[in-house]
């Protein structure tokens, strides 16, 4: 992932990614035939742990505090994959059947914030009639640009727009009392 984060996709080599894990290229190809695979393999493990990820939120907090510390833990899980992440960006340019599974994982991560602000929307102060599907497409098209922003920069400390976007589904969720 490192080697993916500094060089991107293209320009790193399975031989590459061997040598800076420090095993030999032929264990490496004994479990990924391609960097293909091995990207994939990559994404498979942050898809899951983001499945992992508990959304209930914790009884007794407020609606800000459930938005921070959802949002807090996907971004601590996400960082960990910044260079898988920058590699999948630029591979899904030139593979359409990568830009199709990331048409699936959108679906999928939609739908996960969309149950977030399902929940949310049962709260006390929620606005009536939000377009809870529509809403959670847009923000989590959002949370992967953030991810994409966090892979360019060299500095990850995104407390700046955790704290932006918790401001905003907060706003877009709730009315100001």
């Amino acid at each position: 992932m490192r080697l993916f984060g500094e060089k991107g996709y293209a320009a790193s080599s399975l031989e590459e990614i061997a040598l800076a894990a420090g095993m030999p290229v032929g264990a490496v190809y004994q479990h990924y035939r391609s960097k293909r695979q091995l990207l994939l393999s990559l994404m498979n493990d942050l898809l899951a742990a983001l499945g992992e990820l508990s959304l209930e939120p914790r009884p007794g907090q407020d609606a800000r505090a459930i938005l921070r510390d959802l949002l807090q833990q996907a971004f601590e899980r996400d960082l960990r994959y910044l260079g898988a992440y920058r590699a999948w960006r630029e591979a899904l340019l030139s593979d359409e059947d990568l830009a199709q599974k990331q048409r699936l994982i959108h679906r999928w991560t939609s739908a996960r914030v969309g149950a977030v602000f399902q929940r949310l929307a049962r709260l006390p102060g929620a606005r009536p009639d939000v377009d809870i599907e529509g809403t959670a497409r847009v923000l989590d098209s959002l949370f992967w640009e953030l991810l994409a922003q966090a892979a360019r920069r060299r500095d990850v400390h995104l407390e700046r727009a955790v704290a932006a976007t918790v401001h905003l589904i907060y706003h877009a969720l709730f009315i100001d009392g």
